[in-house]
């Protein structure tokens, strides 16, 4: 019989996490893995694993007194009998009960290892999560780099974005994609506009800061030259539209966002922050910016490098190819799939 895989996650409507736990989990049944998915209760969520053709169950994923979790989770293991739980942040994995499988849980970000003592082995999605990990102590033989993946960005696109947010074609164009919130740098972002004549730029993503950023964007002048295009779907589209790619983040473990413009060939400024300098070779597959924090950082560091890359149409060229060089090398979803399951092969009873 084949191995059986039971995936958990309590993940907010939004989120990083909770993308590529959509992606896995589409990816994995598209390869023949046997599966089942705990989920928040999220019915737009539920529908979409379901059109995939995975079962699901939705579970209140609640605090500590949440017991009808607890039964729920033992009773869809007891049923559906897994080889292999694999647990998504740290409510779902400390909501885990013990039982006769292996339990492995994802790191996306420095979590607190407290949580996760009871997992038999863990996977970080990034070398640096990996290298953290070990350094708390965790041991070396039971953690696994597994990176994330993104779609091919670089396939024909079928629908323009949904409005008309290029009012000025000749400008150049710069896209940044994220939550909303203070580690991701948008502020950083709106005050390098400022120092910068002609660019224009969109922000596809949505979060508790919106209107204090549209009122920043009024206070500097930049309010013409910025779209906030909210939560959006059709990032390639997206993605082929614009210029040039940048990533502000003030903190950013992973920078998912980077490798989604890479997939695009699209050329990507990002601050130093540890996801981007963990994937960007500065001067070559992008350009790497000091944090504000950084003498030689802030808002006119930053505008200097996006304006450094409009100016120059073969620097734009290159760092596009060099970038779509290393999603094939490493972000795709073949190579990512081949090593989930590898991974799967080996921790198995």
């Amino acid at each position: 019989m084949k191995r059986r895989l039971l995936q958990a996650i309590a993940g907010a409507p939004h989120g990083g996490a909770e993308i590529f736990f959509l992606r896995l989990a589409e990816a994995l049944q598209r390869a023949g893995e046997p599966q089942r998915v705990l989920i928040r209760r999220d019915p737009a969520r539920a529908r979409t694993l379901r059109e995939a053709g995975i079962t699901v169950a939705e579970l209140a994923f609640g605090g500590a007194l949440d017991w009808a979790t607890r039964l729920a989770f033992r009773h869809e293991i007891a049923e559906w009998r897994p080889d292999i739980v694999l647990t998504w942040m740290s409510r779902a994995t400390r909501l885990c009960p013990r039982g006769d499988f292996v339990h492995v849980a994802r790191l996306g970000g420095y979590y607190d290892l407290k949580y996760y003592r009871r997992c038999d082995h863990l996977i970080g999605n990034t070398r640096g999560i990996v290298d953290y990990a070990i350094a708390k102590g965790w041991p070396r033989e039971r953690i696994d780099y597994l990176p994330n993946f993104v779609p091919d960005a670089a396939v024909p696109v079928v629908e323009a974005p949904g409005e008309n947010c290029r009012l000025h074609p000749r400008a150049p164009l710069v896209l940044a994609l994220g939550r909303l919130h203070p580690n991701k740098g948008f502020d950083l972002l709106l005050e390098a506009l400022a120092a910068i004549r002609e660019v224009h730029l969109w922000i596809a993503g949505d979060g508790p800061l919106r209107p204090q950023l549209e009122r920043l964007a009024t206070r500097l002048g930049v309010s013409e030259r910025v779209r906030f295009l909210g939560w959006r779907d059709d990032v390639p589209n997206l993605l082929a539209c614009a210029d040039l790619f940048v990533c502000p983040s003030l903190h950013e473990p992973l920078g998912n966002v980077v490798i989604e413009a890479w997939s695009a060939g699209l050329p990507v400024v990002a601050t130093a922050s540890d996801g981007p300098v963990g994937l960007i070779e500065d001067g070559e597959s992008g350009i790497l910016v000091p944090l504000p924090g950084d003498r030689a950082g802030g808002p006119r560091a930053l505008a200097r490098a996006i304006e450094r890359v409009c100016e120059d149409p073969d620097l734009r060229a290159r760092l596009g190819k060099a970038g779509r060089r290393a999603y094939e090398a490493e972000f795709t979803e073949v190579t990512v799939v081949a090593r989930y399951r590898e991974f799967f092969d080996r921790v198995s009873p």
